[in-house]
Order: C-alpha cells, then sequence, then structure tokens
C-alpha cells in the first residue's frame, strides 16, 4: 500500500497561490503522472557541491520511483556520496517535483522488472546500479496561469 501524504499549499511568496484549500490536487493526480512520464530529470549533488542533471528513465512503483544507471556514472557517484536527490516528470504544463532520497536496492525485483519492460517496451538492464527515490515532499501544479493560484500543491510525507 502506497503512503498517503498530507496535502497543502506550497510557501512561495509572490506566486498569488491560494490560501484557501479548494482546488487542492489529489496525490492521484501524482501517481498518474508519476507513472506515465517517459523521462524524468534527475538531480543530484557532486561531492565538491556542484549541482549534476541528467534524464532518466524510471517507473513507479509501490510508492517510489525506480531507476538504473551504470556502476560508475556522475548520478551514481554522487547518490553513493549523498543520496539527497529531486526529480521532475517531462512534462512542465503538469509538473510533479519529488524531493527526497535515492537508496540503492537490488536490481531484479520482479514489479520494478515487469514495469520497466511494460513502459518502455525493452528489456530491463542488466548489470545497473538499481535506485529507489521515496519522496519526502513533492509538488505539483497546472502551469496554465489561470489554474497555477489554485492548483499549486505540496505533499509531505511522513
Amino acid at each position: 500500500m502506497e503512503n498517503q501524504p498530507e496535502a497543502g499549499r506550497p510557501f512561495m511568496p509572490g506566486y498569488g497561490i491560494s490560501e484557501s484549500a479548494e482546488g487542492i490536487l489529489p496525490w492521484s493526480w501524482a501517481v498518474e503522472r508519476l507513472s506515465r512520464s517517459q523521462n524524468f530529470w534527475l538531480s543530484t549533488t557532486r561531492p565538491d557541491g556542484r549541482p549534476h542533471a541528467m534524464a532518466v528513465w524510471a517507473v513507479w512503483v509501490d510508492g517510489g520511483l525506480y531507476f538504473s544507471t551504470g556502476e560508475t556514472t556522475v548520478k551514481a557517484r554522487n547518490l553513493a556520496e549523498r543520496s539527497d536527490c529531486v526529480v521532475t516528470t517531462d512534462q512542465a504544463a503538469e509538473p510533479v517535483v519529488i524531493e527526497g532520497r535515492a537508496k540503492r536496492v537490488v536490481a531484479e525485483l520482479p514489479d520494478v522488472v515487469s514495469a520497466y519492460e511494460a513502459k518502455y517496451g525493452m528489456a530491463y538492464p542488466e548489470n545497473s546500479a538499481v535506485f529507489r527515490i521515496e519522496p519526502s515532499v513533492a509538488f505539483g501544479f497546472f502551469e496554465e496561469a489561470s489554474r497555477f493560484p489554485s492548483s499549486a500543491t505540496r505533499w509531505v510525507f511522513s
């Protein structure tokens, strides 16, 4: 069962965010976008503090986002040093942004392998480092100016 976060408004002074609870997006809205996003942007931090962003393929399974990468890639090395990361979906008009920690997991998780192969139509990458990102906080909204103030939502996970 997926952890259900508490929904509220993000703190974004100057953006005209509604103070009303009306229009707050349900977590299911975010899960749908996390499930269908083809590409994700993963941001990590290098040991010297410089940022690193890279596109990855990923699948949403059981409340976490799974992706694989080569053992020696910059993102894998960064996450080995500091697991904090940010990942975003590929549609800027209806984005979901997750802040969380990436944990290295067993590569051969049957549900993850099945979801990956169904989504991308190809075999799951073998001999890769596999990570699960569990969100601590997430954000979502409709970019359209008339919808943004009432749709901006922040989900906090316990």
